[in-house]
C-alpha cells in the first residue's frame, strides 16, 4: 500500500510482487514477453536458410555481398533500436514501448514478405533489427520487475534460452515452405516472414494483458495506479507461505534522469558492475557470433559436409543451447550468481579451446567436433543468458531500459559486426592453424570475462532489485538520517 506524505510517498509494492508464489498470470507474462528471443532466432535463422533462394532470379535475385550486408544491416538496426527504445522505455513505460517495438516488428517483417529488391529488403531488415532490438531493452525490464526474486534468475535464463526454439522452428519453416510440393521457391521465402509477421501479430494482441510495471509507475508518482494492478495480481496468486513482511520504501518521485546522469550513474556510481557487464556481454558475443554464423562454413571447408546436410548437425548444436539455460538456470537462484557466472563462462572456454587443440591436430570429424561444440555452447548458452540477466538487475529502476540497451548495443556491435567477418576470414584461408589461433582468441575472452565476474559479480541471487540497487528515487526514512 502506498501512503503519501507531501512530496513523497511510502509503498511495499516491490516487496509484495517478490512475495507471490507462481502462478499463471506469471505463465502469461513469460509467454507473452518472452516470444521476443523466439522471434529473433526464428529472423536469423530463416534468413541463413534462404540465403541461397534469394540470389535465384525468380526471387530477389541478391548477390553475395548484398545478403551479407542485409545481415549488417539488421544488426545496425537492433543495437540502433535498442538505444532509442531502452531510453523511451524509461522515460514512457515498459507496457507502452513493448507494445511499439513488437508492433513495428510485426509491419516490417510483413513489408519483408513483399520485398520488390535489395533496397526494400535491406530497409526492412534494417527496421526489423530496431524492433527486435527495442523488445531486449523492453522485455527484460518488464520481466525482471514482474518476476518474484526468488526465481528471477531461472526464468531469465529460460526465456532468453527459447532463442534455439526460434531456431528449430526457422530451420523447419524454411524447409517446409521451400519445398516445391508446398510453395517452392518463388512463394516460399515470402511465406516464411509473412508467417513470423502473423506469429507476432498474435502475441501482440496478448501482451494488452499484461500490465505496467508497478515498480516504474512509482518512480512516476503514480502509486494509486500501481496499487491497483498489484491488488488485480495478488487476487491470482498465492503468498508464499514463509513470505517475510513486505520492507517499505520511501519514494520521492521526480522528473526522469537526464542522459548526463544516467551516464554518471552507470560509469561512476556503478563502474565496477559497468565493467563487468561489458566484459560478459562481450565476451559472449563474439563468442556465439564467431562460431555460430560460420559453423556452416566450417564444417563443408574443413569437413566437406554437403550443404543439405548443414541442418542435420544444427539439431545438436541447438539442443545444446537450449538444454544448458533449462539444466542450468535453477542454480543461478540456488548457488548464486558469482559461482555460476564464473562456472558457465569458464567450462565453455576451455571446452572450445580443447576442440581447437584437437582440430588443429586433425583429430576431429564433423560429428565429434559438433559434439564438442555442443557441450562448450551448453555452458556458454547459459553464460549468455547470465549477461543479459546481470545488465538488467544489478542497476537502479530508473535507467534499467538504458542499461540493457548501452550493453547490448555495445556486446552486440562488437560480436555481430567483428567476429563473423574475423572467422569467416580464417576459414577462407583453410589453415587449421589460424582458425585455432581464432578459437583461442574466443575462448580467453569468455575466461576472461569468467575472472572478471570472480571479483566483481554481484550476489543477486533471491534478492528485491530495490536491495541490489537503490532506486534513485527512494529516499531515507528521517529516523535513519538521524542515525
Amino acid at each position: 500500500m502506498a501512503v503519501q506524505e507531501g512530496l513523497t510517498f511510502e509503498t511495499d509494492i516491490p516487496g509484495r510482487l517478490d512475495r507471490l508464489a507462481w502462478g499463471r498470470w506469471h505463465s502469461l507474462v513469460v509467454v507473452s514477453l518472452g516470444i521476443t528471443w523466439i522471434l529473433d532466432g526464428l529472423e536469423v535463422t530463416i534468413v541463413g536458410a534462404i540465403s541461397g533462394v534469394l540470389q535465384e532470379p525468380g526471387t530477389l535475385g541478391l548477390s553475395a555481398t548484398q545478403i551479407g550486408l542485409s545481415g549488417t544491416l539488421y544488426i545496425g538496426g537492433a543495437i540502433t533500436g535498442a538505444l532509442l527504445f531502452g531510453r523511451l522505455t524509461d522515460l514512457y513505460g515498459r507496457k507502452r514501448l513493448f507494445l511499439i517495438t513488437l508492433a513495428i516488428y510485426v509491419l516490417a517483417t510483413s513489408a519483408t514478405a513483399f520485398s520488390t529488391g535489395f533496397v526494400m529488403f535491406g530497409a526492412c531488415r534494417f527496421v526489423t533489427g530496431m524492433g527486435i532490438g527495442g523488445e531486449y531493452a523492453a522485455i527484460n525490464s518488464a520481466i525482471d520487475e514482474l518476476i518474484p526474486a526468488r526465481v528471477r534468475g531461472f526464468t531469465d535464463l529460460a526465456i532468453n534460452g527459447s532463442y534455439w526454439i526460434g531456431t528449430a522452428c526457422g530451420a523447419v519453416l524454411s524447409v517446409v515452405l521451400l519445398d516445391p510440393r508446398v510453395l517452392g521457391h518463388d512463394l516460399g521465402w515470402r511465406a516464411a516472414f509473412g508467417l513470423g509477421a502473423l506469429l507476432a501479430l498474435a502475441i501482440l494482441l496478448v501482451r494488452r494483458h499484461v500490465p505496467e510495471s508497478p515498480r516504474w509507475l512509482l518512480i512516476r508518482n503514480r502509486p494509486d495506479e500501481a496499487e491497483r494492478i498489484v491488488r488485480t495480481i495478488e487476487a491470482r496468486c498465492e503468498i508464499v507461505p514463509d513470505a517475510c513482511e513486505p520492507r517499505r520504501l520511501r519514494i520521492l518521485a521526480g522528473e526522469p534522469a537526464g542522459l548526463v546522469r544516467v551516464v554518471r550513474v552507470l560509469f561512476r556510481q556503478y563502474r565496477a558492475r559497468a565493467a563487468l557487464g561489458l566484459s560478459l556481454m562481450v565476451a559472449q558475443a563474439f563468442f556465439y557470433n564467431a562460431i555460430f554464423f560460420t559453423y556452416a562454413l566450417t564444417l563443408t571447408r574443413f569437413y566437406d559436409v554437403a550443404p543439405e546436410r548443414i541442418g542435420n548437425y544444427l539439431l545438436p548444436f541447438a539442443a545444446g543451447n537450449f538444454l544448458g539455460p533449462l539444466v542450468l538456470g535453477r542454480a543461478f537462484d540456488a548457488f548464486g550468481r558469482r559461482v555460476m557466472i564464473v562456472a558457465t563462462y569458464g567450462l565453455s572456454g576451455l571446452v572450445l579451446l580443447v576442440t581447437g587443440f584437437l582440430f588443429r591436430a586433425g583429430e576431429l570429424n564433423a560429428a565429434t567436433h559438433t559434439m564438442l561444440w555442443s557441450v562448450s555452447f551448453f555452458f556458454a548458452s547459459a553464460a549468455a543468458s547470465s549477461a543479459y540477466l546481470t545488465v538488467s538487475e544489478v542497476f537502479p529502476l530508473e535507467l534499467r531500459a538504458q542499461a540493457i540497451s548501452v550493453f547490448y548495443a555495445v556486446g552486440t556491435g562488437t560480436g555481430g559486426l567483428i567476429a563473423p567477418t574475423l572467422f569467416g576470414a580464417l576459414i577462407e584461408s583453410g589453415s587449421r592453424h589460424e582458425l585455432f589461433a581464432g578459437y583461442a582468441f574466443a575462448a580467453a575472452l569468455m575466461i576472461g570475462a569468467a575472472l572478471v565476474a570472480m571479483r566483481f559479480a554481484v550476489p543477486a541471487e533471491r534478492r528485491p532489485l530495490e536491495e541490489i540497487a537503490r532506486p534513485l528515487s527512494e529516499v531515507d526514512y528521517p529516523e535513519r538520517r538521524s542515525r
